[in-house]
């Protein structure tokens, strides 16, 4: 029995979506709620990439079936042993070659019915993409503007859990979208994954309703947003938080407690800033951070750095910002935010 081939559009017809490609490789990205079952590991393809290139082709075919055999009869004994004759996996590698051949081949001996992705992972990669390109533009977006903690993204979460639909960009990304935006302990996902996860976040999103985002540039950390994505924002209507000065600064304290818990690790990210405060300023905040004046800090650090570059790029960047509708947020707390939430859903 031959494996038959498959469509990007039919992956919803099958049990289990299967990537053989390496761990490296699957971990960088995939398709969403993929398994990876490797038919090379990250090291194996290393060896037979290298004979390839050293040798001859046929030596790195004869090495690399090998490997292949084995990893293929472990899959069978564990990840396998258990599906009836009735489940249908679909099988992809990076392009449909080889690897996901060979797999798809010996579970269609075996009498299961599958499935290979025509294109492979590639043919994924760019159908994501293609959508991203089209997509945004097909929302009602409704942004979310104001200076560096101000309250967007937890207005954004008091929306979200009123029942109106947002897009979080910063959780997607994994980063704050700032210089001092990194979490701790947690590093961003790749390029490729972000843009998955975020077609997987749109393709959920109802067009008829509005979808309120925070107002972002067009990197968050080392993510970059789709171009597509950041015209329509940029083109969009907004709402502007103005939250007075000692609230920013009591929430930024509350939201970045880790860099009160390590003042060394807050010193050296603020050296990101050296370039545009020079040495004096960068010695006078960290004197305060290790002092324990951090609300001082902070407050110097909104308004010499971080509220200029906010006016700058918002005035330049979103048009219907003069005619946007204001939101006087005097609290930060989870009842205040709730109440603006329900305030703008009415």
């Amino acid at each position: 029995m031959l494996f038959r081939t498959a469509k990007l559009a039919q992956l919803d017809e099958f049990d289990e979506i299967i990537d053989v490609r390496t761990p490296a490789e699957f971990a960088e990205d995939h398709i969403p709620g993929a398994i990876n079952c490797p038919v090379l590991s990250d090291e194996e393809r290393i060896i037979v990439g290298t004979l390839y290139k050293q040798k001859s082709p046929f030596e790195a075919r004869k090495v690399g079936a090998a490997m292949v055999a084995k990893n293929i009869a472990r899959h069978l004994e564990t990840r396998f042993a258990n599906h009836p004759k009735s489940w249908r996996p679909l099988i992809y590698c990076w392009r449909g070659g080889q690897r996901s051949s060979a797999l798809s081949i010996i579970l269609a001996q075996v009498g299961w019915a599958a499935h290979k992705l025509d294109g492979g992972y590639k043919a994924y990669r760019r159908f994501v993409l293609d959508q991203l390109e089209v997509l945004p533009q097909n929302f009602n977006w409704q942004v979310i503007c104001g200076p560096t903690g101000s309250g967007k993204s937890r207005l954004l979460t008091a929306l979200s859990e009123s029942g109106t639909q947002i897009l979080d960009l910063e959780l997607l990304a994994q980063h704050r979208g700032s210089v001092l935006g990194r979490l701790p302990q947690q590093g961003q996902p790749s390029q490729k994954w972000f843009d998955s996860s975020l077609l997987t976040t749109l393709q959920k999103l109802d067009p008829a309703r509005p979808v309120y985002v925070e107002a972002e540039s067009n990197k968050i950390g080392l993510i970059t947003l789709p171009p597509a994505l950041v015209a329509a924002m940029h083109q969009s209507d907004c709402l502007s938080m103005e939250t007075p000065l000692a609230t920013r600064v009591a929430g930024l304290l509350e939201d970045y407690q880790y860099y009160v818990d390590n003042p060394e690790l807050l010193i050296t990210h603020l050296q990101a800033l050296h370039r545009f405060h020079g040495e004096k300023q960068l010695e006078r905040w960290t004197t305060l951070i290790r002092t324990g004046d951090f609300a001082i800090m902070v407050g110097e650090l909104l308004t010499l750095h971080y509220d200029p570059s906010y006016l700058r790029a918002t005035s330049k960047h979103y048009t219907r910002l003069p005619s946007a509708q204001h939101i006087r947020a005097i609290s930060l707390s989870p009842d205040a935010l709730k109440e603006i939430a329900a305030t703008l859903i009415r």
